[in-house]
């Protein structure tokens, strides 16, 4: 045997015997023992709870702008700033409305001496009665485009219909602008409890969820404090964009006045009752949407892995919708470390 071969003996030998000390790590060859705590399956009325996000808005949104086109001549308010009903907010340039005003009332003056003149020469056989009907005729549209123009004129004004403040200041002084196109885009607010907070829910819920029912509510901008609410409004239609459904609860804010669009969390109360069975939160593996597992004990040490359908969660306990039947106890501990070939070690 020459030296070459003799080196690739004693390197398989030096291997074989590494991997056979790999092997007999543990000098007795017994698998690996996982300690864990076991806990009896609890079933209670768990009152149902609906909880929603959403953000701060209020009762009624309004989007003003002037009936007419025109150059803006003035806004008399800005982002962010309170308003009272009849509160002048804005306005156009009135030389062109005005000069529209004076020709209507030209307009009239001419219609009605027309038809005064007709009145006398139909009196004296001169004008036939068609005659004097057209001059009537033409008084009264003089007479109603002047209302109009009359119309339009108060309207060349924006007046707060109610008690508010402004979300978005879209246009500027000086700026060309045509009928019916927002210059403000205002929240109204009546005395404090017209602020709502929009949550979307599941079509279950909005099913369960009725108008008047209580709710606590918590806003992210004012933290530790609860604040009470009611279902206020269940919209008919899902929302588009998001599809889930919208319910709006009224806040009772006291003397709290929140930014519109801060994020709050509700708990909807919905005088229900369901019965679902409770287990420990570490007590749950592989959780997937409302899919998850759980292990009990077979014997002294073995385990085995039960599928379970979750009704809700929250920071401690699990809510189940199946019965675990024939099962009593379960794991509640180490649960991510166990398999079904795991060997265990209760303990208490």
């Amino acid at each position: 045997m020459n030296k070459i071969q003799l080196t690739i003996v004693a390197c398989t030998l030096l291997l074989l015997s590494c991997k056979e000390k790999h092997k007999n790590t543990n000098p007795l060859g017994e698998p690996d023992i996982i300690s864990v705590k076991i806990a009896p399956v609890s079933a209670l009325e768990v009152p149902n709870i609906i909880q929603a996000t959403g953000l701060v808005s209020t009762e009624n949104e309004a989007n003003y702008s002037f009936k007419i086109g025109g150059v803006i001549s003035r806004i008399l308010v800005d982002e962010g700033q309170f308003f009272r009903k009849g509160q002048l907010l804005a306005t156009l340039n009135s030389t062109e409305i005005s000069a529209g005003l004076a020709q209507a009332d030209f307009n009239v003056d001419k219609a009605q001496r027309d038809y005064k003149r007709a009145v006398n020469l139909y009196k004296d056989s001169v004008y036939s009665l068609e005659q004097l009907q057209n001059t009537k005729t033409a008084l009264d549209v003089a007479q109603k485009s002047k209302e109009a123009t009359a119309f339009n004129e108060r309207y060349s004004k924006i007046y707060a219909e109610s008690d508010g403040f402004v979300t978005k200041k879209i246009a500027s002084e000086g700026e060309v602008i045509g009928g019916g196109m927002p210059v403000l885009l205002t929240n109204s607010t009546q005395q404090n409890d017209s602020y709502l907070l929009k949550v979307g829910v599941t079509d279950r819920e909005w099913a369960v969820i009725k108008l008047g029912q209580t709710a606590k509510v918590t806003l992210d901008g004012y933290p530790g404090q609860t604040f009470n609410a009611i279902v206020f409004r269940k919209l008919q239609a899902a929302d588009r964009e998001i599809g889930s459904f919208q319910v709006e609860l009224k806040l009772k804010l006291g003397k709290v006045v929140p930014a519109v669009g801060m994020f709050g969390k509700a708990e909807i109360a919905t005088n229900q009752q369901e019965n679902a069975l409770v287990i420990p939160y570490s007590s749950l593996v592989e959780p997937d949407g409302d899919k998850g597992f759980v292990f009990t004990t077979i014997g002294t040490d073995r385990v085995k892995k039960i599928p379970v359908t979750i009704l809700k969660f929250d920071n401690e306990k699990v809510y189940l919708k199946d019965r675990l039947d024939g099962i009593d106890k379960i794991v509640i501990s180490n649960s991510a470390y166990l398999n079904e070939q795991s060997t265990i070690k209760i303990i208490p």
